[in-house]
């Protein structure tokens, strides 16, 4: 293509170089003349372009028609480029939204994995506190708690057992009731309860005291026993509860130790331990077929497994006839009786366990008891002792103020708060009438820290005033009193 051009191109400037030489000798017009003639036209040039349009330039007479294709060419190309450019706008876009979902579902991912975390070490937390407390159930103490049941519940279960129980004392009323009843009864067949009790109602006003004196004994009898057995039981609940106050205190403090001590040994071993099975409880007996396959083992365990062996005995055992079960399950059958002979036992023996626990429970019992009842005596001569001293000392600042009072002598004045509490008193009980001694001096204080120095200080001054008054009337007494004393020295005694 580019040699064309080039040859194409020193062809047109030929016919320059021509004419400047034809200048140069001044030839005459008519010459030039022929000479245009015998030339060949020049065909038009078209302006250099790029190397798309090289070939348009190897062929000038096909021109118009190359440039059209060309100028179709780039409109396609400049087409496909604006399609091309749209499609890569596009995919950015959806380029831009999927990093902003990558983001999105990032973020979730790690809240869901932060969620699971929390929940692991919750569940990690929970099962540490399931194994704590299925090694708290392993715990057991070895000391002796005080049986306490309250008295409600003893009644109960006297009811439901039909065990004696001490009844209210029925009033003489009724003791006559219930021996004139069936006489009434007899008198009037066809009368109800109601009529009944309205006769005898009437028939008791008519009674006299004589008559109702053996039953009025007979209840005074009956509800002083009564009395005297509900104070028992009332004396009974109070030693109890006291036993059962002083026993907390000591148990609580030998169950830390145990608890300790377990807690060491629980941490050494840190092993699951199995259930303890009784050694006296028999066992169940083995049926028919285990009883076969106990006899087979030794002839198929040669280079098998203990499934293998179970399976091929189990396939003998289905095709073995009835006849050759027999042996068998007649054993099996007589294990099973043995078995049930040795369980009856084995039951009966617990229950006398069971029994033996209770009577010694009740022994127990018994003995907390006395135990209550002594620590009662006890509780009771301390609160005797203290009482009595305190009375004593009660008699004797009686007796020591009966002495040393004397009537002429001056009282001591009140402080300044109790002078203040004096006022204030007065005005509080007349704006709340009614109020409670406890708060009525709850809100004096209350007034007296509001005060200011200048209020607390007139409050101190007439206390101060007080004081030197008592002090005056005090050196009075005290000269009176020398003055009785020395008068009563002078007077001779008389014998």
């Amino acid at each position: 293509m580019a040699d064309t051009a080039t040859d194409w191109i020193q062809a047109t400037k030929k016919p320059r170089n021509n004419r400047r030489a034809l200048k140069q000798k001044n030839s005459s017009p008519n010459e030039a003349k022929i000479m245009v003639q015998k030339q060949p036209s020049p065909t038009p040039v078209p302006p250099p372009t790029n190397d798309e349009n090289h070939e348009t330039l190897s062929q000038p007479a096909s021109f118009p028609k190359k440039a059209k294709a060309t100028r179709a060419s780039k409109a396609a190309k400049n087409q496909q480029k604006t399609s091309f450019e749209k499609e890569l706008e596009e995919m950015q876009e959806m380029l831009k939204k999927m990093m902003i979902e990558k983001e999105k579902t990032e973020e979730l991912l790690k809240e869901t994995d932060e969620k699971l975390k929390v929940k692991e070490e919750e569940l990690e937390s929970k099962e540490r506190e399931l194994k704590k407390l299925q090694k708290m159930k392993e715990f057991k103490p070895t000391m002796t708690f005080p049986i306490s049941k309250d008295m409600e519940q003893d009644k109960k279960e006297k009811k439901k057992k039909g065990g004696p129980e001490k009844k209210r004392p029925s009033p003489p009323y009724i003791l006559w009731c219930k021996d004139q009843w069936n006489e009434v009864k007899k008198e009037n067949p066809e009368a109800e309860f109601k009529d009944i009790s309205n006769i005898l109602g009437a028939k008791w006003k008519n009674v006299s005291a004589e008559e109702k004196k053996p039953y009025e004994e007979r209840y005074q009898a009956e509800k002083e026993a009564y009395l005297q057995v509900m104070a028992k039981e009332k004396r009974e609940g109070e030693a109890m509860k006291l036993f059962e106050e002083e026993h907390k205190q000591k148990s609580a403090m030998e169950l830390l130790e145990q608890y300790l001590q377990f807690k060491q040994e629980g941490d050494k071993e840190n092993k699951k331990t199995k259930k303890e099975k009784d050694p006296l409880k028999p066992k169940h007996p083995m049926p028919a077929f285990f009883l076969y396959l106990n006899e087979r083992r030794a002839a198929l365990a040669e280079n098998k497994n203990v499934i293998e062996v179970a399976k091929i005995a189990g396939e003998e055992w289905k095709n073995m006839t009835e006849k050759e079960k027999e042996p068998y399950e007649e054993m099996g059958k007589k294990n099973k009786e043995k078995y049930m002979q040795e369980m009856e036992a084995y039951k009966q023996m617990k229950d006398d366990e069971a029994n033996n626990l209770k009577k010694e429970e009740e022994e127990l019992m018994k003995l907390q008891k006395q135990e209550a009842l002594q620590l009662l005596k006890k509780k009771e001569k301390t609160e005797n002792i203290i009482k009595k001293t305190k009375e004593n000392r009660q008699k004797k600042k009686q007796q020591k103020g009966e002495k040393n009072t004397d009537p002429n002598k001056p009282k001591k004045p009140a402080s300044s708060f109790l002078l203040f509490s004096i006022e204030a008193r007065k005005t509080l009980m007349q704006e709340r009438p009614g109020i409670n001694s406890s708060t009525l001096s709850a809100l004096i204080s209350v007034k007296w820290k509001e005060l200011n120095e200048e209020e607390r200080q007139a409050w101190n001054a007439k206390a101060a005033e007080a004081m030197e008054a008592y002090k005056k009337e005090m050196e009075e007494y005290n000269k009176f009193v020398a003055n009785t004393l020395s008068h009563n020295n002078d007077i001779p005694s008389v014998h």
